[in-house]
This record gives structure tokens, sequence and C-alpha cells, in this order.
């Protein structure tokens, strides 16, 4: 074969070689272009169910839609609950929730992030320290029925405290923890190694680089999991229902050590009951629960957008 025969074949080979690679990017492409499509027709086919359970609650608790009975309406959020469906409502269970969910955040967001500048900025990397990064790894992905027996032997039977507001406020504390623990390690790690070093170097003490420097830097991180964790605890049932928080309270709490209900354990109850009234009135119960979830997650975003500083 001749010079020229070999470089007619070698620019062949190459020309036949620059076809399958461009084959394999236009195929690569529209595998991507399926892949977009399909995402987003999930997302919206996840929002569009969404959506659609949102106006069916609301129109069994309003009737706005179908013009059935209004069901939040003053008795509602003025009356105890009842066996008559038209003379049932959730007063007590609100204010349940609302002492309870405020405890929750008072016990375990201090907590969680003091245990979380301890582990990434002052424990030492040895054994010990990676044991107890481990195991509240692991306890962010504990089952919450575990959590109310653990605050059932713990709160209720051993330090006396009963089936009390404080007993579930604890529990609550104790489910939610973890996940705030890691949401604001990640969140304090991320921070840049040089703004420490720079603190470091106007004479600032570790403490005060850390209150100073890192928790501004940091905050949004540490505010973006503790929402998670408390729109996981105003929801919980289970360990609630554990510790022996009841489904009928005909009275508001007057301390810390009263018995207690919830807005979720009421609305299971009336969710139970064979009368249509009464899912109603569950459908009320729902919108009353995610307003207030929905309120105290705009005020901790406020919070995080208000008090994070940007370097």
């Amino acid at each position: 074969m001749s010079a020229q025969e070999q470089i007619t074949v070698t620019s062949r080979t190459r020309e036949q070689i620059n076809e399958q690679n461009e084959a394999q990017l236009r195929w690569r492409h529209f595998k991507g272009r399926i892949l977009v499509v399909l995402g987003w027709l999930s997302i919206l086919f996840g929002l569009g169910v969404l959506v659609v359970l949102i106006l069916d609650v609301i129109d069994k608790a309003t009737g706005i839609f179908s013009g059935g009975t209004n069901w939040l309406r003053w008795e509602f959020f003025n009356n105890f609950d009842s066996r008559f469906a038209d003379r049932a409502g959730a007063k007590a269970a609100i204010a349940g929730t609302l002492y309870t969910i405020s405890l929750t955040i008072l016990f375990s967001f201090p907590l969680g992030v003091a245990a979380a500048i301890y582990l990434e900025e002052y424990a030492r990397d040895n054994w010990f320290s990676r044991i107890v990064e481990i195991n509240i790894s692991n306890l962010a992905a504990v089952p919450s029925i575990i959590y109310g027996l653990l605050g059932l032997q713990v709160f209720a039977r051993w330090l006396f405290l009963g089936r009390s507001i404080l007993t579930g406020a604890l529990t609550l504390a104790l489910l939610v923890m973890p996940i705030i623990i890691v949401a604001s390690r990640e969140s304090i790690r991320a921070v840049p190694l040089s703004l420490r070093q720079a603190s470091y170097a106007l004479g600032a003490t570790r403490w005060q680089t850390v209150w100073n420097v890192v928790l501004p830097q940091s905050i949004g991180g540490i505010l973006t999991g503790s929402i998670l964790a408390v729109s996981r605890a105003i929801g919980e049932t289970a360990p609630l229902i554990t510790i022996g928080a009841l489904t009928f309270v005909p009275f508001l709490p007057r301390n810390l050590l009263d018995i207690f209900t919830v807005l979720p354990i009421q609305i299971f109850n009336w969710t139970s009951r064979p009368q249509d009234d009464f899912r109603s009135l569950a459908a009320a119960g729902i919108l009353v629960l995610l307003t207030i979830l929905l309120t105290i997650n705009a005020l901790a975003i406020y919070l995080r957008n208000r008090y994070q500083k940007r370097y």
C-alpha cells in the first residue's frame, strides 16, 4: 500500500470516528432532553396532586367550592372537642400544639447548635468523637415511635413528669435534635477556613471567631435545618400517643405539667369517627395545622434572611 493510499484510509477512519462521536453526542443530548422532560413532568405531577389535595381539604373545611358548611368559624377555635360535630372545636388542641412546639424549639435549637459548634470547632478528632458523630447520624433515622418509648420511660416515669406538655416537648426535642445537629454541622463546616484565619490574625479568640464570624455566616443553613426539624415535629403523632397524650381534653393547660392534646392527634381522632361532619372538622384542623406550620417557617426564613451575614 502506497503512502497516498495510507493517508486516504487514515482520513476515512478519522471521518468514521468523528461521525460515531457525533452520533453518540447527539444520542446523549437526546437522552438528556428526555430526562429533563421526565423531571419536569414528575414535578408538575407532584405539584398537581398537591394542589388537588389542598383544594379538596379547603372545600371540605369551608365549602367554598361545593357550597357546603363552613367549619372554620369562631366556634371551631373557641370550643373544646365534643361528641357532636356542630359543637366540637379545636381550642385545646391548638393551645397544646403551640405550647408543645414552642417548648420543643426552646429545648432543641440551643442544645443542637451548641452540640454542632462543639463537635465542629472544639472536639478533637479521636475515637470518641467519631463514635458520637456516627451515633448522631444514626439517631436522625430512628423511627419516631422509638423516641416515644424513650420519652415514656425517661421523662414520664423516671423523672415523674407524667403525661404532661413538658414530657411531650422533651420527647419531640430528642426527636428533632439529631436533625438540627447534622444540619448545623454541615453549615458550620461550609464556612471558608480563610475567614477563621483572618479572625485569628486580628487577635480574636476561638469563641470570638465562632460567635462573630462562623455563626453569622452559617446561620442560614442552621435555620434551614431547624425549619425542617420543626416541620417534622409539628406533625408527629406516634411519640405523643406513646407517652399518653389524650384525644379528648375539655380544658386549656394551666401549667407545663398538665395533660394535653395536639392537632395531629385531634385530627386523627376526628377522621376515625364514622360521621362525615367529623371528617370536615378534620379538614379544618388540617388547614389550621398548615397555617401554624407555614407561619413558623415564614418567621424562621425571615430571621435567616435578616441576620445572615455575607462576606
